[in-house]
């Protein structure tokens, strides 16, 4: 064999080596896998926002903004140290609208698939019941699956750009200008990213209420999550179709929505700087928004830095519960929440069984919520003290930055575009694990499932 064929031997050879390895990887940890792709498609996207013609003025941005912004888009969270509208070209800001679109649906997908995995590793009867949160049917497939949620995806962000390019066209004098911006807020609101095109914010829109209702809308469909949004699709408003992760995601999804406008109305309706000079109409209005935002959405029409401390209390509690699971929404997820709060229930009853309509949650179900809050409250407290101690702030800015990166909400305290690069680096591993690390987390939790086939003697440490 001549020395070209034997280079070319050995080359072709680990190719092969390469390609088995990750073919082995892939296959024994989806979880790392998602990780993996998400880790990738960010280092493309700064590599992108790095370029000359991404900015404005023509200079490459700083690595540390470009990863950020990066990381913000493909997590869809809306958080940036710079001003989107007058800091990136037009070029920069068709990559944000990429990436947020990327993001969104690798994250469906990516949490779609981690939920057939999680299912096929159970038992048939297990399996049948596991169905009822993802509710497959003849989706088992993979391919099926991806097109399903894809398609799901580009219907609902066209039918909110119907209803938003002709208003944007009229509020911004130009159709082709209008036709962006509705295109992009529709894309922002599904993915609950909350990356605005105008240097004032909604300022100039806040007070039209079909543009602001539309993002409402937007905004509330992506966080009740894929699984969620099939059963309705199915099922309509026969509620006892339903299953147990639809309904619990519905219910607890509206109760905070309401709690949480009651608490900004109750908060913010006299304060001069925020709700005070609006009338009664703007002011249910403004409250509604801020609390479907708080949520994960991350637009806003009132600045936090104007609320009241009580206010962002508030804020950091909603932010902190996310929305529904396998959706384009942060934090927890409701259905954490609301296993949470039935174990809680259930104990302070005295019942042994953890029960939600007509069905038992199962203990693995509650061991992984309880692993999964722990884990989240711990990442927030180490970026929080962090922060403090980079930037020597109190604590409420920290920690309302903190909740805003993990939860990937996006509304911001101004702490971020005053953070140092170090600071800004927190926040981006926060965006990053706060993402996709919960919901491998989880998966991986699950996945590693095993069946005991002994039981230890039981020990009973005294608790509170």
């Amino acid at each position: 064999m001549t020395t070209a064929g034997a280079r070319r031997g050995r080359s072709d050879g680990a190719v092969r080596r390469a390609g088995g390895a990750v073919h082995s990887f892939t296959r024994s940890s989806p979880a790392r896998s998602a990780l993996l792709i998400f880790a990738l498609v960010i280092a493309v996207f700064t590599s992108l926002l790095m370029m000359p013609w991404a900015t404005a003025s023509g200079e490459p941005a700083q690595f540390h903004e470009a990863l950020f912004v990066a990381t913000s888009a493909v997590a869809v969270t809306g958080l940036t140290p710079v001003d989107t509208a007058s800091h990136w070209s037009g070029a920069g800001h068709a990559v944000i609208l990429l990436g947020i679109q990327i993001g969104g649906l690798g994250i469906l997908t990516i949490a779609s698939l981690l939920a057939l995995t999680v299912t096929r590793h159970l038992g048939i009867r297990t399996r049948l019941l596991a169905q009822e949160g993802m509710p497959t049917g003849r989706l088992g497939e993979t391919g099926t699956l991806i097109r399903t949620v894809v398609l799901f995806t580009l219907v609902l962000q066209a039918l909110l750009a119907l209803v938003l390019v002709p208003r944007f066209a009229v509020v911004d004098g130009s159709f082709l200008r209008g036709l962006w911006h509705g295109v992009f807020y529709s894309v922002s609101a599904f993915n609950n990213a909350g990356f605005v095109l105008h240097t004032d914010g909604l300022a100039g829109v806040d007070h039209d209420p079909l543009i602001l209702g539309t993002l409402m809308v937007g905004v509330f469909m992506g966080s009740l999550g894929f699984p969620v949004l099939l059963v309705l699709y199915q099922h309509r408003w026969h509620v006892r179709r339903w299953s147990v992760h639809a309904r619990l995601t519905v219910e607890v999804s509206l109760i905070l929505l309401v709690l949480g406008a009651a608490a900004y109305a109750a908060l913010e309706w006299e304060e001069s700087d925020t709700l005070g000079p609006m009338g009664w109409f703007e002011k249910i209005q403004s409250s509604l928004f801020a609390s479907v935002m708080m949520r994960s959405g991350g637009f806003s029409v009132i600045d936090p830095i104007d609320e009241r401390s009580e206010t962002l209390l508030v804020t950091d509690a909603l932010m902190f519960a996310g929305g529904g699971s396998v959706s384009t929404a942060g934090g927890l997820k409701v259905t954490t929440i609301a296993v949470l709060f039935l174990a809680i229930l259930a104990e302070a009853r005295g019942h042994e069984e953890i029960m939600a309509h007509g069905r038992t949650v199962a203990a693995s179900t509650v061991r992984v919520a309880v692993a999964v809050a722990v884990l989240g409250m711990t990442l927030i407290f180490v970026s929080a003290l962090a922060l403090m101690v980079i930037s020597g702030e109190q604590l409420e800015r920290p920690l309302f930055e903190s909740i805003s990166a993990f939860a990937t909400c996006g509304l911001s305290s101004g702490l971020t575009e005053e953070l140092p690069p170090a600071g800004q680096y927190v926040l981006t591993g926060l965006m990053f694990a706060g993402r996709v690390g919960i919901i491998t987390f989880a998966a991986a939790m699950a996945l590693r499932t095993e069946r005991v086939r002994y039981r230890l003697p039981e020990g009973r440490p005294l608790i509170g």
